[in-house]
Order: C-alpha cells, then sequence, then structure tokens
C-alpha cells in the first residue's frame, strides 16, 4: 500500500469516526459520570474529591466557557480529541515499523470500545488522559531507547516529563508511565541516569502536578486517600469475582477481537518474535503492561473498574498492529479479516446501544413492583431525564403559582448521582439549585457546591426525587431535617408506547435542622 493511498484512508477513517461519535454525542443523554465532571467545570478549583481537574478545564474550554452547554458541546473535547488521537497513534505506530502499522493502530484504536465510545465520545478523565498519554509514549519511544542520549532525545525526554504531568493533572493512574519508564533505564540504558534532563522531566511532572498537590494539603489529602482505598488490598481476602469482572471487562472494553489479536502478538514476543525495532518494542512493553497487570492484581482483592487500564491497552494496540503488519503486510488484500471483525463487531455494538436505549430493543426491565421498574435495564442511566426536566418544570411553575413551594426551593438528592443528573437536566432549566445531605464517601464534591452554592437555611423547602430504579425513603433519610414530608407527583418516563420508569417526586417542607459541617470543607455529615 503506497503512502498516498495509506493517508487518504487514514484521513477517511479519521472523518467517519469523528461524524459517528459527533452523532452520539449529540444524540445521547449524559450518563452519571458525564453529569457529574460538569461540575468540575462550574466550580473549578485547583483540584476536586474524586480526580484532578483537567476534565472540567476540557468541559469549560470546548463549549465556550459553558456558553455553549448542550450534551454536544459537553463532550465535544471527547470528539476532537478522540479524532487527534487517532492520527496521534497512527505516528506512534508509522515510526514504531512502517506506514502499515501506523494504520492499523489507528483502526485498532478506532475499532477499540474504551478509545471510541468510553473516552472518544463521552466525556470522562479518561479522554485527556489517552491524549496526554499516546503524546507522552511518543516522545518516550523518541528519547529513552537512544543509547547516546542525544540532544533531540533529550528534548522529548523534557517534552515527555511535560505531557506525563498533564497526563496526570487528568488522571492520577499516569503515573505508571514514570514507572515503566524508569524501570526501562534501570534495565536496558542507565546512561540516562547520568542525564540532568532526567531529573528534570521528573521535576516538570511534579511541577505540573503541583496544584493537586496543594489542594490535597489544604484537605488533608483527602482524594489520595479516598482513591486510596478503592483499591486497599489489606481490607478483603481474595475474590475471585472481582478478578474475573475485571478481566471480562478487559476483554469486552477493549473489543473482545482486538484483545484476541493483542494476546497473540505478545505471545509471539514472548516465543521470541521480534515485530518491530527491540528496543521499541520493549520500551511499549514496559509502559504499558504495568498498569494492566497492577489492576488486575488489584483486582483480586477490591472491585476495580475495567476502564482504568485503558490507556495500558494503547501501547498493545500498537504492538498488535506490527504483528499484522508482519504477517500480512505482503498480501494483496491490505485490510485481513482479523482486523475488519473488531470494526464490524463495534459498530454491531453502536447499533444495538442505541436501540436498546431509544427503543428497549434488546430486553425490557418487567418488574412488576413501581418502586423497582426498570432496576434491571442499564441504559437506562442514559435516558430519561430530558423527559423528566420537561415535566417537572410544569409542575413547578404549578407550584409556585399556587404558592405552595418557594421559587427558589433547593432540589436536594443523598448522593453525587443522581444529584449531577438532576443539576443538568432538572435544576438548571428551571433555575433551582441542587444541594446534597449525606455522607462524604455518598456526597463527593456536592460536600463544596453545598457551600459555594450558600449552605442550608431554617425553614427552606426543598423537593426531592427517586426513582423506581433506585428508591430511597424520603421519610427514614430526611424526617430528622424537614417539619413535613409531602408525596407530590409519580412522574412516569416513557420509551416508546410503555414506561420504563418511575420518578417519585415529594416536598420537604420548613428545614428544622441544619445538617452539621465539618469546617474548611463544607462536608455535610449525618
Amino acid at each position: 500500500m503506497n503512502k498516498l493511498k495509506t493517508g487518504h484512508i487514514l484521513l477517511i477513517l479519521i472523518a467517519l469516526s469523528t461524524l459517528i461519535r459527533g452523532f452520539l454525542a449529540a444524540y445521547l443523554e449524559l450518563g452519571n459520570d458525564e453529569v457529574y465532571y460538569i461540575t468540575y467545570a462550574i466550580f473549578p478549583d485547583l483540584s476536586h474529591f474524586d480526580h484532578p481537574p483537567m476534565v472540567g478545564l476540557m468541559i469549560r474550554l470546548f463549549s465556550f466557557n459553558l456558553s455553549l452547554d448542550s450534551e454536544f458541546f459537553i463532550r465535544l473535547s471527547s470528539v476532537i480529541i478522540g479524532a487527534v488521537n487517532t492520527w496521534l497513534i497512527y505516528m506512534i505506530g508509522k515510526g514504531l515499523k512502517d506506514q502499515l502499522t501506523g494504520l492499523y493502530a489507528a483502526i485498532l484504536y478506532t475499532a477499540s470500545i474504551n478509545c471510541f465510545i468510553i473516552a472518544g465520545t463521552f466525556i470522562l478523565p479518561d479522554t485527556p488522559q489517552l491524549f496526554f498519554w499516546l503524546i507522552s509514549m511518543y516522545f518516550l519511544l523518541h528519547a529513552l531507547p537512544d543509547k547516546k542520549c542525544s540532544s533531540f532525545s533529550r528534548k522529548n525526554l523534557l517534552l515527555a516529563g511535560l505531557a506525563i504531568g498533564l497526563g496526570m493533572l487528568s488522571k492520577y493512574t499516569s503515573v505508571f508511565l514514570w514507572f515503566g519508564a524508569i524501570l526501562y533505564i534501570l534495565i536496558y540504558n542507565r546512561k540516562w541516569l547520568a542525564r540532568k534532563e532526567l531529573y528534570i522531566a521528573g521535576l516538570m511532572s511534579l511541577l505540573v502536578f503541583l496544584p493537586v498537590i496543594i489542594w490535597n494539603i489544604q484537605y488533608d489529602f483527602i482524594s489520595f486517600t479516598f482513591q486510596g482505598e478503592r483499591v486497599d488490598i489489606m481490607k478483603s481476602g481474595i475474590n475471585l469475582d472481582s478478578f474475573l469482572t475485571e478481566l471480562s471487562g478487559q476483554f469486552f472494553y477493549n473489543n473482545p477481537f482486538i484483545f484476541i489479536i493483542v494476546l497473540l502478538s505478545l505471545w509471539g514476543i514472548i516465543k521470541g518474535k521480534k515485530y518491530a525495532h527491540a528496543p521499541l518494542q520493549k520500551l511499549l512493553l514496559w509502559l504499558n503492561l504495568p498498569l494492566i497487570i497492577i489492576f488486575l492484581l488489584f483486582s483480586l482483592f477490591r472491585s476495580t473498574l475495567p476502564h482504568w487500564t485503558g490507556p495500558g491497552y494503547t501501547g498493545l494496540y500498537l504492538l498488535a498492529a506490527a504483528f499484522l503488519s508482519e504477517k500480512y503486510g505482503k498480501s494483496k488484500k491490505p485490510f485481513p479479516w482479523p482486523l475488519q471483525l473488531p470494526v464490524y463487531f463495534l459498530l454491531i455494538i453502536i447499533v444495538l446501544g442505541i436501540g436498546q436505549i431509544k427503543g428497549g430493543w434488546l430486553f425490557y426491565s418487567g418488574e412488576t413492583k413501581v418502586t423497582e421498574l426498570g432496576r434491571k435495564d442499564l441504559t437506562l442511566d442514559m435516558y430519561g431525564w430530558r423527559q423528566l426536566g420537561g415535566k417537572f418544570e410544569n409542575i413547578h411553575q404549578q407550584q409556585v403559582k399556587e404558592n405552595l413551594m418557594q421559587q427558589h426551593a433547593d432540589i436536594i438528592s443523598y448522593r453525587w448521582f443522581p444529584a449531577a443528573n438532576l443539576d443538568y437536566y432538572v435544576a438548571h432549566p428551571t433555575g433551582l439549585q441542587v444541594k446534597a445531605i449525606g455522607k462524604l464517601d455518598r456526597i463527593h464534591k456536592y460536600a463544596w457546591i453545598n457551600r459555594f452554592r450558600g449552605g442550608f437555611k431554617s425553614e427552606s423547602d426543598a423537593y426531592y426525587f427517586t426513582e423506581s430504579r433506585d428508591y430511597k425513603d424520603p421519610y427514614a433519610l430526611y424526617g430528622d431535617y424537614y417539619e413535613e414530608i409531602i408525596p407530590l407527583d409519580t412522574i412516569a418516563i416513557t420509551r416508546g408506547d410503555r414506561t420504563v420508569k418511575y420518578f417519585f417526586l415529594y416536598k420537604l417542607k420548613d428545614m428544622k435542622k441544619l445538617p452539621q459541617t465539618m469546617e474548611g470543607a463544607g462536608i455535610i455529615t449525618n
């Protein structure tokens, strides 16, 4: 395949994938995590309870300072960065072996469910992390294997230090790049230990990450403590269920066919095959495998999420692309069937996913108990919030008109989701504010948002929503805080001609007891 044809195919790939992801970004409602990260953009800070600040900065930048706040613009950074990442992995693959390897890597990246949908369409901390992870790998591959530590390599190492720091501002796990880089240096190229640029690059990463450290010092390292507890293996015994869940999640998130190609390429490397220049091949393994292996080990003891290892697989896609290029590069058919299958699988998943979210094609969660309707359908996380917002606006206007509720009554929630969903789809259109009453590990950033929004006031009124998929009794939660709790309405969410879930709306009248707060952070406790 000649250079011109490879370039044309790459451009077509990027253009088509960007159009599809742009459509999905505009068409699908925001998920629980996505609406939560909007609060990072609305209330910017040096860092946040759950994650560093980069995802909020991306939302604010690409939504033009939140002046355009539709789902499309909230997710626009993912759509654009996804296109740039496809080009980046092509460039890395091209340098790793040849243009065909670059093209194959771009196709594998695009066919990955994690890269195409989770980080390439939805807006999550993984979006900027993947971007800076790929940039970091690009510079490290152009630096660390150089035995002479040339001026060009030293400059690339400094740029890698900057990129890793920005990756750490996106998600803490980006630090694994330094872990892999140092191990590679110690084993294969110790000359870097005598170069000042190595230490300057490390210092650059630390300086870029400094805002997160400062924020955590202000709040007793609360974010690091929270994330550490999520992977603390000392509090539980071996849990094979969580390990199998993690492994199967990685298998699916990376696209089963890509996962198999990756395993085949790794097996070839174990047997001594060289699909690319040996130092580059070794460096890719050291930069990416530690993240995957360590979280697989964590999953033996604690529940983990498969997308946490997503960046580590990008390096393995590159090795898989080199493997395919070596095996099929001289074939008359430039796109062998092992490369076609992942693309077909991704398209099927997209069609079925949209069908289930919007039409309930695959299954109907037909519980008969009203307070459990829809519980088994996970796709309802991303469906019905627009309906709820429209229906509630009419209810609220009527309540105010009849002088039954205060014009600026709060909406109260017990957890960061559905608090963030209510914030974006219900409160924002009606000019109300969402606050949360609960323990820190339940309300997360809303402990700070409560303070930014003026806290709680005696004799104030509020609305409370709970849905049939996750029903929480308002009397048990807030009976001590309000004089009266009154059922107001049951809002049916329909999909087609079927009711798929209910929202139960209550009025909380006359706050009689103010939630206690911890000094400094505004953290609410029960």
